[in-house]
């Protein structure tokens, strides 16, 4: 089994045709001997967070997208966020970024983002991926996906039309031979 991808991200490769994941970028949030699970950070819905929760919570207008996170618990709400006073430092995907880990944190985040909480950057998800043991382990080494370290940022900063690009470009860079550009070419 590979060490834990926790707090990586996956990018699917050119190759890998399944409409779920084609040119995704999958952030792994758990990763054990029990297989994995990940939210897809790159497929924002057509449903404002307004729309999608204003039957449970009384919020203001806002025009951030619900994610779809994966095909697994389509009508699963997931969240992701930096509000690290909510949660225990051991429970961080990578530092100052959470996956709600309770329904109590859910909604507390909820309540920041409808109060309009500067500080606070976050995404909600509809569903989530998930691979049973060792699935994972397999697809990786079939080549459907690539994997670099997931930073805070580049879920918060990247648009998420461009963050596959971004990343697989980043991730073909982290696995090249020889350097992209060479000083004098003229020696070869």
């Amino acid at each position: 089994m590979l060490k834990s991808l926790k707090g990586h991200f996956l990018i699917a490769s050119r190759k890998l045709n399944d409409l779920n994941f084609y040119r995704s970028v999958v952030l792994i949030v758990e990763h054990n001997e029990l297989g994995a699970t990940g939210l897809i950070v790159n497929r924002p819905s057509s449903f404002s967070i307004t729309n999608a929760l204003s039957r449970y919570f009384d919020m203001p207008k806002l025009e951030d997208m619900v994610f779809m996170g994966g095909p697994v618990e389509p009508n699963g709400m997931f969240a992701l966020h930096n509000a690290g006073d909510l949660e225990k430092p051991t429970e961080a995907i990578v530092p100052d970024l959470f996956m709600g880990s309770s329904p109590e944190i859910f909604e507390q985040v909820i309540w920041r983002i409808s109060e309009g909480d500067p500080n606070l950057d976050f995404r909600i998800f509809f569903g989530c991926a998930g691979w049973a043991p060792l699935q994972l382990e397999s697809e990786i080494n079939r080549m459907d996906w690539l994997y670099t370290p997931a930073m805070t940022e580049d879920i918060f900063e990247i648009d998420p039309y461009d963050i596959w690009d971004t990343l697989l470009e980043r991730a073909m860079a982290e696995r090249r031979f020889l350097p992209q550009e060479t000083a004098h070419p003229e020696w070869n």
